[in-house]
């Protein structure tokens, strides 16, 4: 669809210029990049599911690699197509390029509807998942364990604790409309050093190689490099977030 625009006659003025002074880029390369790292970040999930069963390292290397050709196509296909078709004034979310400045869809309803449904889908599995801790936390206060598990007793303090917690954490996303920040923080704070720090300081520490050893060297040049890049990440996201919250209006649709 960003092709289709792109090439349509009534299409955005597409303009590749490179937005701001020499700072503000340099801000903005250290900004996007824990969003890349957030974006990659997906590879955690198929590592710890090939933890529950041996053999752990096939399994492992086998989903990594389907999990990241699948990341690389689907949002660089993405990212490319949408840069090329909009320019400069792509969106962070790509599908509010094809709503035009009178709050029309510049594209079918269906295509529209589509993606907002299945993100809804992904939100509610996301929930699933990383609620886990705080539901433990609910149930622990509120069930009671010498009742059954499934009796009216431990259900319904359940369905309705998870679901306050769900429409908390909603209302919570909804009134701070800065998701492109939101990404950038947790890249910053939480993939950076899960997926690029934390292992090969967790590999030097377990394995103990020699220090003459270019792994082990190798390990703490990745440390170092990442650990610098995630500081300067962090600082430009919480600058980013500054910035945006100077124009920040409560349930903003942007």
């Amino acid at each position: 669809m960003s092709t289709q625009s792109g090439k349509s006659s009534n299409g955005p003025e597409k303009d590749y210029s490179l937005i701001g002074d020499t700072t503000n880029r340099l801000f903005g390369i250290f900004n996007a990049i824990p969003i890349i790292a957030n974006t990659y970040g997906s590879g955690i999930v198929p590592e710890i599911q090939a933890t529950l069963a041996p053999p752990v390292k096939g399994k492992m290397l086998k989903g990594l690699c389907v999990c990241y050709v699948i990341v690389a196509l689907s949002f660089f296909s993405v990212a490319i197509s949408g840069y090329w078709a909009f320019g400069n004034q792509a969106s962070g979310l790509i599908f509010s390029n094809f709503i035009d400045t009178n709050n029309k869809p510049s594209a079918p309803k269906w295509f529209i509807y589509l993606p907002n449904i299945c993100t809804i889908a992904q939100l509610l599995a996301n929930g699933v998942e990383y609620l886990q801790p705080t539901n433990v936390i609910l149930e622990q206060i509120f069930g009671d364990p010498e009742s059954p598990e499934f009796s009216p007793r431990n259900v319904i303090p359940r369905l309705i604790s998870r679901s306050f917690a769900v429409i908390t954490a909603t209302t919570i996303a909804a009134m701070l409309p800065f998701f492109g920040d939101m990404n950038s923080l947790i890249g910053a704070f939480c993939y950076m050093p899960l997926d690029f720090i934390l292992p090969v300081i967790f590999f030097n520490l377990t394995f103990k190689p020699s220090k003459r050893s270019s792994i082990f060297w190798l390990n703490v040049t990745i440390a170092v490099v990442f650990s610098t890049l995630g500081a300067m990440a962090a600082i430009s996201t919480v600058r980013q977030i500054v910035l945006d919250a100077k124009t920040y209006q409560l349930f903003a649709n942007v």
